[in-house]
């Protein structure tokens, strides 16, 4: 009787556990969390090498920043994309060489599009998120929607390898391998994987361009003294928002992230514009160093303006004051979502209430207001979230730190990984991370670093793996192992698209071997990538 009455109890349970679990659960040959770029591409390659795979997005959205808002690729030597992210590229142009894709310009009105060329590199969102939906269900590979990480025991592990991932609506979901793919690096946190947030100094790996930039941080900069007090020249009265009086010194590690915005489409096409619109929560205070520099004689249009096809934009931040929100994002790599989800609100009302004031205030100068006069947002965009970005520019959150980090040394050619699954060319590119006051008592950015690396360089397979005996069955295509200034390298999306595919290519290989993914077969590896177009190699190394 009381074996019976056991047998009742433990059905039971097992009843409970598994109903908010995926029927009961989602067992694949390859987990992926995060249809970023990174993702949907990884989730590609492994259904062509015929594993089963499942593509978790937080969000209802797949492609991460390239189908929301970033369609100005960054992608430094082209010819050095290969495999499914130069793919991607090809479709894209194959997309625009319809006569139909023009709806509010004639394609030779359009500069950037070349019909002799066989890629394209910019594109309008929707039409990015088209292609990378093409892709996925030609492959037959459903993407579950709105499932994130439980912020707490979100990984069932044993030993040193990943068994599940469960989600905050109580769904799990098992597999044999499993990829981070997220901006954030939440899946590699709780999976008990090094990682840092911040800069670290100078010192920690012998480099010259981590941690406080004092000395390089000249782009994006305040050409004109403006005054950072609250009340101009009274120290006692206090900082404007944003401005701190601790920047510490050159080289110094630190905490600080660099900043963060949305990239935003606007459209000057009357049909398709929609009117900027002031916040609910506008504050005025949050742009007075706007109006101060504009007073103190600094008339540049404070946006970084890229045309896409169509008569719509790629806006990035450009100059002094502008679309990054600089030093409000500190909390957010480690943060769960409610705290995420108010700095996220808080980059939104700020930047919507920049175009507005850019457009309407008057202690905007007239000539900057004209100017601004004939933007709105698309129409046709993002139709789902009132015509603006689903996600944050994360241009850096949690970065690996795995047996091999990839810093400047990497980018500068004064190392060269022999085990590389793919190429960076990109500048060593960090936005500002902070602004502080200088010793005359003016306000300056800092954190800013442009510095291009010699030519293409190789990312090591040990860079997308965690430490021997961390996790035997987990890659990070995103947040890589990198320092802060050689991940501003690594951080565009063709080189995320292109680490997914040889994330996903190293998966399928670890379980054909039976082996962890850090003993994988470098050599077969490589043999793979290359003959599904993976560029490993660049000739003028040999120069």
């Amino acid at each position: 009787m009381l074996k019976f009455r056991f047998t009742l109890l433990l059905v039971g349970w097992l009843a409970s556990w598994t109903a908010g679990c995926a029927t009961p659960w989602t067992r694949k040959d390859v987990v992926i969390y995060g249809a970023t770029s990174a993702g949907v591409i990884a989730a590609v390659q492994a259904a062509r090498m015929d594993r089963s795979v499942v593509l978790i997005e937080p969000s209802r959205h797949v492609g991460g920043l390239t189908t929301s808002g970033l369609g100005s690729t960054d992608f430094g030597n082209k010819q050095v994309i290969g495999g499914l992210s130069r793919e991607f590229y090809q479709r894209i142009k194959q997309h625009y060489d319809q006569p139909r894709a023009w709806r509010y310009e004639r394609p030779e009105d359009y500069k950037r599009y070349r019909s002799q060329d066989d890629t394209m590199w910019t594109f309008e969102p929707g039409v990015a998120e088209q292609v990378f939906q093409d892709m996925l269900r030609e492959q037959g590979i459903k993407v579950v929607y709105g499932q994130r990480l439980k912020p707490r025991r979100g990984v069932v592990k044993r030993g040193q390898r990943i068994d599940a991932i469960r989600m905050e609506s109580g769904r799990t979901f098992a597999g044999r391998m499993f990829i981070d793919a997220t901006y954030e690096g939440d899946l590699l946190a709780q999976a008990g994987v090094s990682y840092f947030v911040g800069r670290e100094p100078n010192a920690l790996y012998g480099e010259t361009l981590n941690g406080v930039q004092h000395q390089h941080a000249v782009h994006h900069q305040f050409v004109k003294p403006v005054d950072p007090y609250i009340v101009p020249g009274k120290p006692s009265s206090g900082l404007l928002p944003g401005v701190n009086n601790r920047p510490g010194a050159d080289g110094q590690g630190d905490r600080r992230v660099q900043a963060y915005n949305y990239r935003i489409c606007m459209t000057d096409v009357p049909e398709n514009r929609v009117p900027f619109s002031k916040p609910a929560d506008y504050d005025e205070r949050e742009y007075e160093l706007l109006f101060r520099n504009f007073e103190a004689d600094d008339m540049r249009l404070p946006l970084g303006i890229s045309m896409m096809p169509n008569r719509k934009t790629d806006v990035n931040n450009n100059f002094a004051v502008s679309t990054d929100y600089i030093g409000m994002n500190y909390d957010y790599p480690e943060s769960h979502n409610p705290r995420r989800e108010r700095i996220r609100h808080a980059h939104e009302t700020y930047m919507k209430g920049l175009l507005w004031t850019l457009q309407n205030h008057p202690r905007v100068p007239a000539p900057i207001r004209e100017k601004m006069a004939k933007w709105g947002l698309a129409k046709d965009e993002f139709e789902d979230n009132g015509h603006w970005p689903r996600t944050l520019y994360i241009r850096e959150a949690r970065r690996m730190v795995s047996d091999y980090v990839i810093t400047e040394h990497d980018c500068m050619w004064r190392r060269r990984a022999k085990d590389g699954v793919g190429l960076g060319s990109y500048n060593m590119d960090s936005h500002n991370t902070q602004r502080f006051v200088t010793a005359e008592g003016y306000v300056r950015n800092e954190g800013d670093v442009q510095i291009s690396p010699k030519g293409p360089y190789p990312i090591p397979y040990r860079s997308i793996v965690s430490r021997r005996g961390e996790c035997d069955n987990l890659l990070v295509p995103v947040c890589i192992s990198a320092s802060h200034i050689a991940f501003g390298s690594v951080r565009m999306e063709p080189v995320f698209m292109v680490l997914g595919q040889s994330a996903a290519t190293a998966a399928s290989l670890a379980i054909d071997q039976g082996a962890p993914v850090q003993e994988v077969d470098i050599a077969r590896l490589r043999e793979r990538l290359r003959k599904d177009g993976q560029v490993l190699t660049w000739d003028g190394w040999d120069r």
